[in-house]
């Protein structure tokens, strides 16, 4: 039954305009969870976060600094719910949950007296009034930078239907370091803004940022932070989280404490312990951005000695401008690519390998190889292109339990699962 409405959900898509489809079904739908369920979220003081990247990362920032300052606090993000101890699944390829499984959550939440809830947001979701009708107390964007043009069209709807999340947020906290940030200041004249950055003046610039092999040090007034986390786009999601819960109140020493003890995300840079002397991660980078921020961090902390090898693909019925963009990305850090299957669903996964082979400069054909079966591929990097020293990388799926290839079926799948296997291979 389901896939029978998948299919006709897909055939009547190009039918109605998506405005049509959002006002006549995706808010009703809104209004009526909201109504079932008390609209629960006018209790509870809700931190929103969207952003092309760094989403996930900068939610679980925020929540683990207010969990820190024994704060009663619960997160909904693309890895999951959690809510009092429990942990909870919120579903495959999904961030913004449907208006009801998100309304049932908050009632959870405020039946068990939270106060604060971190949420993470995507532009999908607040397009299709899934988080409607929630006012957050602070809402914070990371970055706009390419993707879902597929389904926005163009970037100005993108950067659009992002801000969406700011119109009725009391304060919002922005990257001004972003290319437009002029222009959202300008959307958002009637938001009371605090800013960000690394490059550019700002409320909150570090004066002193150092790179160790242990993660990170940033300095901002008199208080320096350490947190595990490396890269440059780490710093910038670590100082997302800290403007946010200063404007919470939350103490430096707290903050401080937290961003010291932060376990991390699965999925995001999440390293594989191996015996081999092979550094492997598995990472979520799945847009042009994304995937060039992660292997510029994974090159700077390699010997000169040492190869960087990155295994990833694009998603099929995605946007299929960034494939190319993420070939350019790609090429500029990495000594060998091996192009490979992420969720190609009804699309040839060689076609879209070769989109993506079509970003890469031709002088550089000679690194690129081309493993469509995505474990064979993984096992290929590990077993045959790696040797010991190197660093692997597997970007693309990051947490995600289950691999599309049909456009309707969900099939068990786990990057972890596929590297621990190709390095049992060799011991």
């Amino acid at each position: 039954m389901r896939e029978a409405l998948a299919r006709i959900a897909r055939l009547a898509r190009p039918i109605f305009p998506q405005w049509f489809v959002n006002y006549s079904y995706h808010l009703p739908l809104a209004l009526l969870a909201a109504y079932l369920y008390g609209n629960p979220g006018r209790n509870l003081e809700i931190i929103g976060v969207t952003g092309t990247d760094g989403k996930t990362t900068t939610t679980s920032l925020i929540f683990h600094i207010l969990k820190t300052a024994r704060k009663k606090v619960a997160m909904v993000s693309t890895v999951e719910a959690r809510v009092g101890r429990k942990r909870i699944k919120t579903g495959f390829h999904v961030t913004s949950p449907s208006p009801f499984a998100l309304q049932r959550l908050l009632r959870r939440m405020r039946s068990q007296k939270i106060r604060y809830v971190v949420l993470e947001v995507t532009s999908h979701g607040l397009d299709q009034f899934r988080v409607f009708p929630i006012r957050p107390r602070v809402a914070v964007l990371t970055n706009i930078t390419h993707e879902h043009l597929d389904y926005h069209k163009t970037f100005e709807e993108y950067r659009d239907a992002k801000l969406k999340l700011f119109r009725h947020a009391e304060h919002a906290v922005v990257n001004k370091d972003l290319p437009i940030f002029d222009d959202i200041n300008t959307r958002l004249s009637n938001v009371l803004f605090s800013t960000y950055s690394i490059k550019n003046d700002s409320q909150l610039k570090p004066s002193v940022i150092r790179y160790t092999p242990q993660g990170t040090l940033f300095t901002i007034g008199r208080t320096t932070y350490e947190t595990p986390l490396s890269g440059e786009y780490n710093v910038y999601n670590a100082l997302a989280a800290v403007a946010t819960a200063l404007i919470l109140g939350i103490a430096p020493s707290d903050i401080k404490r937290a961003l010291a003890t932060f376990p991390g995300v699965p999925g995001r840079l999440e390293p594989v312990e191996n015996a081999r002397g092979i550094h492997v991660f598995v990472d979520f980078a799945h847009t042009p951005n994304a995937l060039e921020m992660v292997l510029e961090n994974l090159s700077g902390q390699k010997k000169k000695s040492e190869r960087l090898i990155v295994v990833f693909g694009a998603a099929g019925l995605r946007d299929a401008s960034k494939r190319p963009l993420m070939g350019t990305a790609a090429a500029k850090y990495a000594d060998d690519i091996v192009l490979t299957t992420e969720d190609p669903r009804t699309e040839s996964a060689a076609d879209i390998a070769k989109a993506i082979q079509s970003g890469i400069p031709k002088e550089k054909n000679k690194i690129v190889h081309v493993e469509l079966d995505r474990e064979k591929a993984i096992d290929y990097a590990v077993n045959t292109l790696a040797r010991k020293g190197d660093w692997v990388v597997a970007c693309g799926k990051g947490h995600e339990e289950s691999m599309n290839y049909d456009g309707y079926t969900e099939m068990p799948w786990s990057d972890q699962m596929a590297i621990k296997k190709a390095l049992e291979k060799k011991l």
